[in-house]
């Protein structure tokens, strides 16, 4: 499914996009939150893509722990601990490996949801980007099971976290910044959940 040198190259590509969409994402984030994510976020890509050409040739556990540290040194507000700790477990989880298949990239995603859920102790329904997160690595997780090819299974992931995301417009924050609005946060779409679901589908578009 993929290699570290791809791994690199997604990562540059997840980078890019976040600069792209920073304008958005700043602007999702300031009736609820810091007014800050897309710039924090990019930033941290931009510290991330310096980094990459000294990790050509590392396997992908030493990539991705890298990216997941560069993340919380570089980027404020609660985006920088929460994607950090995704990327560091994420690491974590395929540690010694050069390849990753399938599986290896759903445990990924299990091991990178799992510290979101520890680190922002929420859960689905809070309107985090666990409610990306959860919905797409359950939707992979069956497309998976019923013999998905690698490209219908990353589709799969991505169309449920849209939809996930789009849901955050219909729930109330329970957890971070956007929790001190309650019901004035109706309407409004969690920007932590975009930016996941940016993520994931640059994963999923990249050809290379």
């Amino acid at each position: 499914m993929a290699d570290s040198s791809k791994v690199i190259e997604i990562l540059k590509a997840i980078g890019h996009c976040m600069a792209e969409h920073k304008e958005e994402l700043t602007a999702l984030d300031q009736p609820i939150g810091d007014s800050d994510h897309g710039i924090n976020l990019s930033r941290g890509f931009e510290a991330v893509e310096k980094k990459l050409p000294e990790l050509a040739g590392k396997d992908i556990g030493t990539i991705l722990k890298t990216v997941g540290m560069t993340l919380v040194s570089t980027v404020g507000g609660a985006s920088g601990p929460l994607y950090g700790s995704a990327y560091m477990k994420a690491g974590m989880a395929l540690a010694g490996k050069n390849e990753m298949d399938q599986k290896d990239f759903l445990e990924m995603m299990k091991a990178a949801s799992d510290a979101v859920m520890q680190r922002g102790k929420a859960v689905a329904g809070e309107a985090t980007m666990l409610d990306a997160m959860l919905p797409a690595l359950k939707a992979m997780e069956e497309a998976d099971a019923a013999g998905a090819s690698a490209k219908d299974m990353l589709d799969a992931g991505v169309q449920a976290a849209w939809a996930g995301t789009n849901h955050t417009k219909d729930l109330i924050a329970t957890k971070g910044r956007a929790s001190y609005v309650g019901e004035r946060g109706l309407g409004h779409q969690d920007p932590g959940a975009t930016s996941f679901s940016y993520m994931l589908e640059t994963a999923a578009r990249w050809k290379g």
